[in-house]
């Protein structure tokens, strides 16, 4: 690190109209194979209203597209683009990387394939300055294309398919367990020691659970607000709710205490399903259960998919029971030694 900006709302007693200097930014974004969509992700940062200094750093991962090629243009093109290795191609190091290499004292997170509006970078300086948390984030806001689209993304925004995070769902902005992507005071990030390398999937989760643990404070505000493009196909799908199920186990064995009813529900749902279809071989009135899971989920999925087309409409039970299913089956079959080596 070069240089570090001056603390949230630090005076510049070099601007001759004397009012108060914004605080530098960096935003940093870790790329793996995004060449489609990387010079628009930049581009959107690049063009944000925020009126102080902005720098992008870009953590290359090992791509097998033209990533590379994209992201050394776009050095070329713009001094406020720099670039670092990530040799292991993995969220967190990259992540780890990225910061390390930033030269101010705020640092926002961006995705290669994020759609961020134009004031997103000025909310969170804003929100930053305004509640001293540590992180702070907004509403990942999920919007589809196809029909299949379309029933994630009324699902990931719903309570039946997600259990209600804030971010997800919105809501009003306070204090929150955890937020999508962030914008992190670097001393916060210094204190906890970064993302935990170990975590390939829900590394957020639990970077902002130890921003909590040692007196910090995650924000969720609905002024920032990121498009977020869902899987477009089941099996897609299933893997990404598959490891979501899987991390999240390891979360939980190493803090049993952050363990609550709406991360048990897929669980028990997969079990309780289960065993119940098997002991109908024997008793059939078992299964009144998976039954009424099959009812609950269509109904659910009308309900939460109303006014989009008729497709979309009977595709979005479908999407509920896989996102269900799939999670809870990571939860029951996460090994043991999931998490316990750097590097996965």
């Amino acid at each position: 690190m070069s240089e570090h900006s001056g603390p949230v709302g630090e005076a510049d007693r070099g601007r001759r109209d004397g009012a108060p200097r914004l605080p530098a930014v960096s935003v940093v974004i870790p790329v793996l194979n995004e060449g489609r969509h990387l010079r628009d992700a930049v581009g959107q940062v690049l063009r944000q209203s925020y009126a102080g200094d902005l720098e992008v750093v870009l953590a290359l991962g090992p791509s097998t597209d033209d990533t590379d090629a994209v992201a050394a243009d776009l050095v070329a093109s713009d001094t406020r683009v720099r670039t670092v290795a990530n040799p292991t191609g993995r969220t967190p190091s990259a992540l780890n990387a990225a910061i390390g290499a930033a030269r101010h004292d705020l640092i926002v997170r961006v995705d290669g394939h994020a759609e961020i509006p134009a004031d997103y970078v000025a909310a969170a300086v804003r929100t930053l300055e305004e509640t001293g948390a540590d992180n702070v984030g907004g509403l990942m806001k999920a919007v589809g294309r196809s029909a299949f689209e379309r029933a994630v993304a009324c699902a990931m925004r719903s309570r039946i398919g997600v259990g209600g995070g804030t971010f997800h769902v919105g809501g009003g902005a306070g204090p929150v367990d955890t937020v999508y992507l962030g914008a992190f005071r670097r001393s916060a990030l210094e204190r906890v020691g970064g993302y935990d390398e170990r975590y390939t999937r829900t590394q957020d989760w639990h970077l902002n659970l130890r921003l909590r643990q040692t007196g910090g404070t995650v924000w969720f505000t609905p002024d920032m607000e990121v498009t977020y493009r869902p899987r477009s196909t089941v099996a897609a799908l299933a893997r990404q709710y598959f490891q979501y199920g899987r991390w999240r186990r390891v979360v939980a064995r190493e803090h049993p205490e952050t363990l609550n009813p709406r991360y048990l529900a897929p669980p028990v749902m997969v079990v309780g399903t289960t065993a119940a279809t098997l002991a109908a071989l024997v008793w059939p009135a078992a299964l009144l259960v998976p039954t009424a899971y099959v009812v609950g989920v269509g109904l659910g999925g009308v309900a939460i998919s109303g006014g989009e087309p008729v497709r979309t409409r009977l595709l979005t039970p479908v999407v509920l029971a896989t996102m269900h299913w799939s999670w809870g089956l990571g939860f029951v079959t996460s090994p043991r030694h999931l998490g316990r080596r750097a590097g996965g």
